[in-house]
């Protein structure tokens, strides 16, 4: 009978990259506004599913997404303004 063994290093490998690095947690605060706004718009869209959307749920969700979108339009705005253009050009 040949015993059939997992590898403990290739089964589940650890090393000190399992932690977020310093880049990655950077991204994840500069994202953070953007993720905040999409968690506010997906409470509002959990709040209408078991029952009808009133005016005021139809305005919490137009909202919430008005703040996701400008959230993203200020990201990318962001990260226009800080890109470097080859050359120098603007």
């Amino acid at each position: 009978m040949k015993h059939i063994i997992a590898l403990q290093n290739l089964a589940s490998p650890w090393s000190d990259g399992l932690e977020p690095t310093d880049a990655e947690l950077d991204a994840i605060e500069w994202e953070m506004p953007l993720i905040l706004a999409e968690v506010d718009l997906l409470d509002a869209e959990i709040i209408v599913l078991d029952r009808p959307a009133t005016m005021l749920d139809d305005r919490r969700i137009r909202r919430a997404r008005r703040r996701v979108l400008a959230a993203r339009r200020a990201l990318i705005n962001q990260a226009a303004a800080t890109a470097t253009v080859p050359g120098g050009a603007a």
